[in-house]
C-alpha cells in the first residue's frame, strides 16, 4: 500500500486516480454487475433506447434480443457483443451506446465522521466532495484528514491521504479527486494526545493537542505558560520507545528559540522535564 501527501503527491495520485469516475467511462476496466443501472441507446432501433437494471442473475431483457447475461463485461464489450446480436438479425450497421449510470454492484463506502455513514450507489461523474456531501457531511467530530482507498482489479491498493483544509478550504481543486466504484472513504474522527510537561514551566501537568497537529517542544512549553525565571537552558524529553525502553533526549532550550537547532516533533506521552537552574 503507497500514501501519498504533500502537493506533488496530489498531483501524482490525482493522476492515478483520475480515470474517469462517470458512467461510460467510470473505472475504465469496470465489470458489470447484478443491479448496477445501464443505459443503452441505439440509434437505428428507437425501442432500443432504455435503461435496463442488471437482475441479481446478471442478466438484462431487451427488446428483440431477449434475456441475456451481461454480468463481468465492461461497458464498451456489452456494447459490441449488442453490435454483433443486433447487425446478425435485425440491421446491417448498428450504432450502439453503453453507459453504466449506476454502479450498484460496487458502491462507494463513506466511513468515520460524516452524517450518514453507509455505502452510496453512485451515478454519473462524483467527486469526494460530492460523496461527503450525499454522506450528509462532516460531523463536529471530524479531524484533519480524510483517507481514500481504491483497489485496483489485480488486489493491489493506494490510498490518498487528504486534509479537509486542503479539500474544503483551498482554492485549488486538486484535491476534489474523481470517486469510483468501490472507493472507500474514511472520513477519520478528530482525535487527541497527551504530552506531559513537568517541573519550572508555569503551568505543569498533561497538556493535550489535536493529535493531526504538528506538536514541537517549543509549542508544548507555550502551552504550559513558558518557563519559568528559574528553569535551566537544559531540557530533557523522556520517550517510551516501541521496544518499551525509555529513552532520553537533551535540548539546548536556547539555541532552538534562537533557531540553531531545530525545533523537535514530540509524540504522544512524551514528558518534558525542565530543571530548576542552579545559576
Amino acid at each position: 500500500m503507497k500514501t501519498f501527501w504533500g502537493v506533488f503527491g496530489a498531483l501524482l495520485v490525482a493522476l492515478l486516480f483520475a480515470a474517469p469516475a462517470g458512467a461510460q467511462e467510470a473505472a475504465g476496466d469496470y465489470r458489470v454487475g447484478a443491479k448496477d443501472l445501464l443505459e443503452i441507446r441505439v440509434l437505428e432501433i428507437p425501442e432500443l433506447n432504455l435503461d435496463r437494471r442488471v437482475s441479481d442473475s446478471g442478466t438484462i431483457d431487451l427488446p428483440l434480443l431477449g434475456d441475456f447475461s451481461v454480468v463481468g463485461l465492461t461497458a464498451s464489450e456489452l456494447r459490441d457483443r449488442l453490435k454483433e446480436m443486433l447487425t446478425a438479425k435485425y440491421v446491417n450497421r448498428a450504432n450502439v451506446s453503453v453507459v453504466i449510470k449506476e454502479f450498484a454492484n460496487k458502491p462507494v463506502s463513506i466511513l468515520g465522521a460524516v452524517n450518514k455513514p453507509g455505502s452510496l450507489n453512485i451515478s454519473g461523474r462524483w467527486t469526494i466532495l460530492q460523496a461527503i456531501s450525499a454522506a450528509g457531511g462532516l460531523t463536529d467530530a471530524a479531524g484533519k484528514k480524510i483517507y481514500v482507498l481504491r483497489r485496483a482489479e489485480n488486489g493491489l491498493a493506494d490510498t490518498l491521504e487528504i486534509t479537509t483544509d486542503d479539500l474544503f478550504k483551498s482554492s485549488s481543486s486538486v484535491w476534489n479527486i474523481p470517486i469510483i466504484p468501490g472507493d472507500i472513504v474514511n472520513v477519520a474522527p478528530r482525535s487527541t494526545i497527551r504530552i506531559f510537561c513537568l517541573g519550572e514551566v508555569r503551568t505543569p501537568g498533561a497538556l493535550e493537542f489535536d493529535a493531526d497537529d504538528r506538536i514541537s517542544l517549543l509549542s508544548a512549553i507555550a502551552k504550559a505558560g513558558g518557563l519559568t525565571d528559574r528553569a535551566s537552558r537544559t531540557i530533557r524529553i523522556k520517550r517510551r520507545r516501541p521496544t518499551g525502553k525509555d529513552e532520553q533526549l537533551t535540548l539546548n532550550f536556547r539555541r532552538i528559540v534562537s533557531g540553531k537547532d531545530p525545533d523537535p516533533v514530540l509524540k504522544s506521552d512524551d514528558v518534558i522535564i525542565v530543571k530548576e537552574s542552579f545559576f
